[in-house]
C-alpha cells in the first residue's frame, strides 16, 4: 500500500512541471556511466539501425551502415567538438578558462553543424571504401541523423542545460544548480538538491522538432519520387527553421553577432545551403541502389549493365563483371568491337564519389 501512495502526488508533479535528474552520472566501480553518453550512444545506435534497413531497402548488403558508420561517427563527434570550440571558446581558452576541458565531451558541448559537416566527410570515406553512392547513404542517414539528435538532446536533461526563460507553465522543466565537475545536483545542508528555478524545456521542443522532422523526411521519401540526396537537402533545410526559433528562446551564455546568436546565423546559412543542395541534386543524373552505383552515379561502370565490380562494385578490373558479382560473359551476340570498348571503358575510368 505505500507504494502507491505516492502515486497521486507524483501524477499532480507531472501535470505541473517536468522534473530534471538530479544525478547525471552512476559509478560501476571506478567505471563512470553518464547519462549525456548514454543518451548519444542510443542514438547512435537507433540511426545507423534505421539507415541500414533503409539501405536494405535500396539493395545494398547487410552490415554496410555499420561499416560506414565506423568511419562517420568518429568524424561526427570531431566535428561536432571542434564547432563547440569554435564558437564557444571562452570557458576553454579564455581568462580563467581550462583548457584541459576542451577534452571533457562527456560534460556536453557537441555542436551538430560540425558534426554533420565533418561526419558527412567520414561518410564519404565509408561509401568510397564499400561501394555505396554518397547520395544514396546519406538520405537513407537523414531521418536517423533526426532521431538521434531528439534522443542526443535529453543528454541535456541529464546535464541540466540547454533550457530556456523562467515560466509558470504546466510543461516548466525543473532545472537543478549544477555541479558539472560531480555530475550531479549541488545539495543542501539537509542533503536535498537545490532547485534553480523552472524554465522553458528548450531540450524538449527541439527534441520533438527533430522527430517531427523525421517522420517529414521518411514520408516524402515516400510519397514523392526525388532524386538521390534531396532528402538529405530536406533535412538541411528543414532542421534550421526549428532551430532558429528555439535558439532564440535558450538563455544559455552564447556569442553574438549583430545582435543574434552565433547558431542563429549559422542555421540560416545552412538552410539556404540546404536549398541549393535540393536544386542541385534534382539537377543531377543517377539513380538508387548498388546497380545505380556501378552505372549511373560515375563510381564504377559506365552504363549500369557492364559494373567493374563483381560483389561490390568496387574492383574495376575486366568490365565485364556483372553487378551482382557472377563474372558473366559479354553476350555471345557482341561484336568483338563493342566488348573491348566496354573492356577499355572500364579500365580507364578512375572511380569517384558519385556527389
Amino acid at each position: 500500500m505505500s507504494l502507491l501512495s505516492g502515486i497521486p502526488t507524483a501524477v499532480s508533479t507531472l501535470a505541473t512541471e517536468l522534473p530534471s535528474p538530479s544525478v547525471g552520472v552512476w559509478h560501476l566501480g571506478p567505471l563512470p556511466i553518464r547519462g549525456y553518453a548514454l543518451c548519444i550512444l542510443a542514438g547512435i545506435v537507433v540511426a545507423v539501425w534505421l539507415t541500414q534497413r533503409r539501405l536494405s531497402a535500396l539493395g545494398y548488403r547487410p552490415g554496410v551502415a555499420i561499416d560506414i558508420s565506423a568511419w562517420a561517427v568518429p568524424f561526427g563527434i570531431i566535428g561536432g567538438r571542434l564547432y563547440h570550440l569554435i564558437t564557444t571558446p571562452q570557458p576553454y581558452f579564455g581568462q580563467g578558462g581550462d583548457p584541459w576541458k576542451a577534452f571533457a565531451i562527456y560534460e556536453g558541448g557537441l555542436g551538430i553543424w560540425g558534426a554533420v559537416a565533418l561526419g558527412a566527410v567520414g561518410a564519404w570515406i565509408g561509401c568510397r571504401k564499400n561501394g555505396v553512392t554518397f547520395r544514396d547513404f546519406v538520405d537513407a542517414a537523414a531521418p536517423g541523423v533526426a532521431i538521434a539528435q531528439a534522443m542526443g538532446r535529453f543528454g541535456n536533461w541529464f546535464n541540466n542545460e540547454i533550457y530556456g526563460a523562467p515560466t509558470d507553465l504546466p510543461w516548466r522543466l525543473r532545472i537543478y544548480e549544477w555541479d558539472t565537475s560531480a555530475g550531479r545536483a549541488v545539495v543542501d545542508a539537509a542533503g536535498n538538491p537545490v532547485v534553480k528555478g523552472y524554465f522553458h524545456p528548450t531540450f524538449l521542443y527541439e527534441a520533438i522538432w527533430c522527430l517531427l522532422l523525421a517522420a517529414f523526411l521518411i514520408g516524402i521519401g515516400r510519397r514523392f519520387t526525388l532524386k538521390p540526396g534531396q532528402v538529405f537537402a530536406a533535412y538541411v533545410m528543414g532542421y534550421p527553421i526549428g532551430r532558429i526559433v528555439i535558439e532564440n528562446m535558450r538563455s544559455d551564455s552564447a556569442n553574438y553577432i549583430l545582435g543574434q546568436r552565433v547558431n542563429t546565423w549559422v542555421s540560416l546559412l545552412v538552410f539556404l545551403l540546404g536549398v541549393f543542395l535540393w536544386f542541385r541534386f534534382a539537377s543531377m543524373p543517377g539513380g538508387r541502389g548498388p546497380s545505380a552505383a556501378a552505372g549511373h552515379d560515375g563510381t564504377d561502370g559506365t552504363d549500369g549493365t557492364d559494373g567493374t565490380a563483381g560483389t561490390d562494385g568496387t574492383d574495376g578490373t575486366d568490365g565485364t563483371d556483372g553487378t551482382a558479382g557472377t563474372d558473366e560473359d559479354p553476350p555471345a551476340e557482341a561484336s568483338a568491337d563493342e566488348a573491348n570498348a566496354a573492356s577499355g571503358a572500364a579500365t580507364t575510368q578512375e572511380p569517384s564519389p558519385g556527389t
